[in-house]
Order: C-alpha cells, then structure tokens, then sequence
C-alpha cells in the first residue's frame, strides 16, 4: 500500500467540501484548486492549501488539464481526485495524470473511455449479458416508433438529451441535442434509443479494487427528475422485489467487470415493470452518494482513497448490510415557476436544523454565479423507515432559513410530501404528471401570517431607526384617522397590510380583510404574536426591500413597495430581453425573418443548462443585439420583434 500524503481535489464547492473533509479525517492534507469566481467559497479555506485558476469560464478553469497538472505539481500532491462533473470521467485527464507520476482517484483511463463513450459501453456490457434498449434508425424518419430519445454519447447530468414525439421535431430535437452536447463535453455524437414511459431510474453502486474483486453497494432509487437530472434520490428503493434487487445487482457487476472496473461506479438502469435496461455507467463518485452511505454506514470516499491506495476492498465492504432509509433533496438555486431559470446574487442565510446531513458548497454572504451548476447543497434525511425519512426531510426542508436566489425548496417538500411520493408512484415522469405549480402551492394562511409579521416586523424597525419610544407604536393616534398601510409583493401578487393601534387594541386587515392579530412582542427580527388564536414566533429578516419571514410552515420572501414608485423609462416596443444572464450559443433567427409566438430566438447557457428564448409574440425580427458566444446580462436586450410589420 501507497500511503498519500496530499491530495488535489479537482472540483469546487459542495464535493470539494466533502473530499476534503474525509482527507482529514484520515490525516491527508488536501489541496484546492479555485476560479476567480470561486475565491470566496467555503471549500476554498476548508484545504489545507490553495491554487488559483485564473478565470471563470470552466474551460479556463476546472477543465484545464494542464493548469491542474501544474497545480498538483506546484503543491507536491501525490493524487488527484476529481470529485464528479468536469474531469471526473475525462480519460484524457487521468491518463496526464499517470504520465506525470500522480494517481488519479478512480478508474484506468481505458475503462473510463469504454464506459464515457455510451455507444461503446452499450457494446460492452451487451457482451456481459445485460438487457440493453435498441438503437432507433432514423434515415426514414416517417418510420420511426416515436416517442424516441435523442441522447449524446458523452458525457452525463442530463444534458445533451432530447424526447422526440413526432417527425416533426426530429430535425431540431438532433440539432439541440448536438449544440448542448458540444458545448457542454466538446463531443456532439448523439444516438437514439426507444424512449420508455411510466419507468424507474434505479442505479446500483458498485466498487473494485486492484486485486479484481467487485461487489455491489446496493441500488438508489433516482427517478424524480426535472430536465432528464436528478432532484431527489432515495435508497434502498421501495418499489422493487428481492428477486429485482438480486437482478439488478449481478447485471451491475457483470457490467463492471466487462472492463476490469477498479474504484467507485454507478451502473444505472430503466425498470419498466418486471424488465431493466442498461442507461449507463458513471465512472465516478455520484451526487447522490449520501443516501448509500447512511444506509451502509460506509464513507465512500473513504473506500474510494483507499482502493486508490492498493488496499484490498475491507470485509465491511465485501459483506457490507444496510438499516434503515434515506433520502436526499437536491437545492438549486431555480425558479421552477419560472422555467427552470437560474437564480445568481448573494444567499443572505443558509441554515437547517441539526435532524438532516447538509452537504453545502455555500454558506451566508456567498455569492451564486451562473457559470456552474445551480446546486446549492443536498439536504440528506435518515430514519427507521421511508415515511419518517420523508417526515424528517420535509419538515427540515420547510423550516429552514434559505434566504438569496430564488431556490427550489418549495417545489422539495412538494415532492416529498406528496401522497403518491408517500406511496412509492415515483415514475420519471412525476414531477411532470402532477405539474410543477400544483407540487409548489403555497398555503394562503401562510402567506397571510408572514405578510403581517412582516408589516409588524417593517414597523417596528421604522420606529426603532427614528427614535420613538417604543412604547408608543407607529400608526397610533389619538384622534383615529386612516390606518398605516404597507405594500408588498409575494410571488409577483401585490398585497397590501393595513394596521393601525386603537385605543382598544392593534386593527390589522390584509387586502382588505380584517385579521385577529394580539402581539406580544415585535422588533425587526422577531414577532411574537397570536393570529386567529395560534400564538406563533416569526424570524424576519430584511436585507433593502426584501424581507424572508420563517415559522414551522415554511417561508416566504415579501418585497416591500415603494409608496411612491418612479416611473422607469419602457423599453423600445418590441424588444426581448434575455431573462437571465448567461452565454449565447445560438442565433436561431436573421433580421428579416418572420416568427410565430414560442418559436426559439435563441439559446443561452447559464449554470450549465441550456434555456431556449421564445418570441413572446408573432411579428417580423427588427434588430438582433447580440452575438454568438457574448455573455449578457438578464434583462439585456436580445432581439426586437415588429409586431406590426
């Protein structure tokens, strides 16, 4: 055995906190490396030491090869482990690495290349005995047995896929598929397979040593998905047989050992009914390998240093058991009621409390850009069995303090707490069968009592800052006028909370209508008050005009308006303005052409997605303002449509 004394983490935020954590638990030093973007995330003062990659852009940064070489070098780390994403299944990547003396943590180049390429691994493991899906010909596209999956060869975390129902979306299904893939792995070979409806994505974790044992960790179930990407992942799965789970995992092994596999991997399935099929092999670390270590009890970056170290898989491996459920909620910063858009600023607060495993790569004061992935943290629940997993989970979720960006909490313990999650219906499709808006409906009472502590919370704070005595609350008079009134904005619907303090008692009403409300105590960051007779204690927090109110129920972010707004110059009539910031990787028009309301203007990439851009109504193209490969900010103008021509 080959003891490592440093290790470079090629990766950033949540995994390289996660990495490094493990280095010192085993007495490893660990290296950062970090972009200009980066140099203020936790991971970053979590090494031991830090290498600088000028820029931003990953191909400038975290998929530079030889800047990252040269860092490892710089440093005198001994291994490189590459986290997941970027370089994690680069074969390229990991053979520098064996040319330069320093051990890549994970597999050999040659099995990452058979298993990177899907086409090749679909060879591979067809050859072991694993079902696979046919590949679809596509030269007579009128033949074809729609609906069909547009899927690049490389690379993974759902890009680069595309469902293609008719022969009419063909054509422009290919060619989306193709610029993403290209863009995103630098490779824009895309097949097609028989797209499955009413299926499961269930993936089996497996490990090899050096010495050619392989076994299985077991299966997570992963079929709650959003854009062909995992939102949340449990393990073990509910909805499979003894007989399914025993299938599943000799048909994994098999598949890892058709490439002699050494390391950790993921070999992942589509369960239709009593059927599977092979989807791919993730020659890596997973997202979501949390849920398999609370259910094992093993730390698989642990067992990943090690296998990289020579040593033999431990009989905690070999005969490895599991107790009890887990589940694991992926928070991005989104807005899921917004078309997926991407969420940048600073993230004010980010605290859970202690019953979950919070894997995080931000904290309070961080600030989230759009030139990496969209996830914030994985809040990770354990329990005896699933519901109370799924009790944990959705209670932490909803009391948690998550103040920035817009994120997709909500629409989490929509999920989770769903009687169909409850039940185990958990196809692919789910968050599409039940519709994002119904999954994320907000309770008005809710609403309500966060819109008044808010007021109460606003006023309290008015009077603090001009001096009063606080025993003479703001809106009082001792002749009764009008009442103070406060207006806000939740969620894009105005509300306004009027109150006033008379001489037998606080008047409170919300648009209009009259609210029981007893206060006990109110500063700016917290009100203590019974409403309709439940006495509750609100945390409020205001940074400018936007105030977050939590309580047990959950949050809600209230913008306070000005009472006597400015009137902003409009924008020239006509023009689209891009709705987020990002890089414009496509044109899809010509000035002169005429549009139809939806057809796609352009294509921007932000937090590693694609987000089509759609004529908001039909007319002729005007003036393009912008190029490809420019990087724009939101509310820039792209494009300006003639309604009138």
């Amino acid at each position: 055995m080959v003891r490592f004394e440093k290790v470079l983490i090629a990766n950033r935020a949540e995994i390289a906190a996660r990495i490094t954590r493990t280095l010192g638990d085993m007495g490893i030093a660990s290296v950062a490396v970090f972009s200009d973007a980066d140099a203020d995330l936790p991971f970053v003062g979590d090494a031991d030491l830090a290498v600088r990659l000028p820029g931003t852009a990953p191909a400038d940064t975290y998929l530079n090869i030889e800047a990252i070489i040269a860092a490892a070098k710089a440093t005198g780390a001994d291994a490189i482990h590459p986290g997941y994403g970027f370089l994690a299944e680069n074969a390229n990547f990991a053979a520098w690495c064996e040319q330069e003396g320093i051990t890549f943590i994970g597999p050999s180049p040659a099995a990452i290349a058979s298993m990177g390429s899907k086409i090749e691994a679909k060879r591979l493991v067809g050859e072991a005995g694993v079902p696979l899906l046919d590949d679809v010909d596509i030269s007579d596209p009128e033949t074809v047995p729609y609906p069909v999956l547009v899927k690049a060869s490389a690379g993974g975390g759902g890009r680069g896929m595309r469902i293609v129902r008719s022969a009419d979306e063909l054509e422009s299904g290919i060619r989306s598929a193709q610029l993403e893939a290209g863009n995103a792995f630098g490779d824009d070979t895309i097949f097609i397979e028989r797209w499955l409806e009413d299926v499961r994505h269930i993936e089996v974790q497996i490990i090899g040593d050096a010495h050619g044992a392989i076994t299985h960790l077991f299966e997570r179930e992963c079929s709650i998905q959003r854009r062909h990407q995992k939102v949340v992942e449990e393990a073990p799965s509910s909805a499979i047989s003894a007989d399914m789970r025993d299938r599943l995992t000799t048909a994994a092994v098999a598949a890892a050992s058709a490439v002699d596999y050494v390391g950790v991997g993921t070999v992942e399935f589509l369960v239709a009914g009593d059927k599977f099929f092979f989807l791919e092999m993730n020659t890596r670390l997973q997202v979501e390998h949390p849920v398999t270590e609370l259910i094992t009890g093993l730390d698989l970056v642990r067992e990943q240093l090690l296998v990289a170290m020579g040593e033999p898989l431990s009989d905690a491996v070999l005969n490895v058991s599991t107790s009890g459920h887990a589940i694991e909620a992926r928070l991005y910063a989104e807005d899921p009621l917004s078309g997926w858009l991407p969420g940048a600023g600073t993230l004010h607060r980010l605290i859970f409390d202690a019953s979950v495993r919070v894997d995080a790569g931000y904290e309070a004061g961080s600030i989230i850009g759009t030139d990496y992935d969209a996830m914030l943290a994985k809040v990770i629940a354990y329990g005896e069995t699933r519901d109370e997993a799924a009790a944990v989970l959705v209670r932490a979720l909803r009391s948690a303090h998550i103040h920035g960006p817009h994120t997709n909490r909500d629409l989490l313990v929509g999920i989770v707490g769903h009687a169909d999650f409850l039940d185990g219906n958990t196809p692919t499709s789910f968050i599409e069968d039940h519709g994002v808006a119904a999954l994320m409906t907000v309770d008005e009472t809710t609403v309500r009592d966060h819109l008044v502590a808010a007021t109460l919370a606003s006023s309290s704070a008015r009077r603090s800052e001009a001096g009063v005595q606080q025993t003479i609350p703001t809106g009082w008079r001792n002749v009764f006028s009008q009442p103070q009134a406060t207006p806000w904005v939740v969620g894009g619907v105005d509300s306004v909370v009027s109150y006033s303090y008379r001489r037998d008692g606080l008047s409170v009403a919300v648009d209009g209508d009259a609210v029981d409300v007893c206060v006990t105590s109110a500063t700016g960051e917290l009100v203590d008050a019974e409403i309709d007779g439940v006495r509750r204690r609100f945390a409020v927090h205001t940074i400018g005009a936007e105030t977050w109110v939590n309580d047990d129920r959950g949050q809600t972010r209230c913008v306070e308006q000005p009472r006597f707004p400015a009137t902003d110059a409009e924008a020239a009539v006509g023009s689209l303005a891009s709705p987020l910031p990002g890089k414009v990787l496509s044109i899809e028009v010509e000035v002169g052409d005429t549009v139809a309301a939806g057809d796609v203007i352009a294509r921007l990439e932000a937090m590693k997605m694609e987000h089509a851009i759609a004529a908001p109504h039909a007319g002729v193209v005007a003036e393009v303002y912008v190029t490809v490969g420019a990087q724009v900010k939101a509310n820039e103008p792209l494009a300006r449509i003639d309604k009138d021509a």
